[in-house]
């Protein structure tokens, strides 16, 4: 198991993310994660790109925790979020990202997010970027721009 993924995992178990590493036998949306039940089943096996274990965990994080044991594998289908909560998803990934002082490459990386990682660095690197005022809107951090604003966050999980 790479380091960053050590590190991932243990931001995971501090704020309360469940996970488990378990095999995965059935494909899934995204190589080597599955959400079932509102937690990540992760197998480092298949897992190509440790990056996308933060998205998938923004949908989680950003879930209203009432709903959050709706969310399973594709999150549009099985808990109806939509591009608001994509959207929100990325802008927390970005801020985990931060938090745990890894490279933008680690989460946008080629290969995802449709051929636009390239573009997200530099949008989200500028203090730019899209979804954080939701966010902010969820009480999960202070306005982009404020003191102690986005990216940095009051609360990783929503109420």
């Amino acid at each position: 198991m790479t380091e960053s993924l050590q590190r991932v995992l243990a931001f995971f178990n501090d704020i309360g993310i469940a996970y488990q590493l378990q095999p995965l036998a059935e494909p899934s949306f995204l190589a080597g994660v599955l959400i079932k039940n509102g937690g990540l089943c992760i197998d480092p096996e298949q897992l190509v790109q440790p990056g996308d274990l933060l998205h998938e965990a923004g949908h989680i994080a950003v879930m209203p925790t009432a709903q959050r044991h709706l969310l399973n594998d594709n999150v549009n289908e099985s808990a109806n979020q939509g591009p608001a909560e994509e959207m929100a998803a990325i802008a927390w990934s970005w801020a985990a990202l931060v938090h745990l002082n890894l490279p933008p490459e680690f989460l946008f990386h080629a290969d995802g997010y449709k051929g636009g990682s390239e573009a997200y660095i530099a949008a989200f690197s500028c203090g730019g970027g899209f979804g954080h005022p939701l966010l902010s809107w969820y009480g999960m951090c202070e306005p982009s721009g404020s003191a102690d604003g986005y990216p940095q966050m009051k609360q990783w999980l929503r109420p």
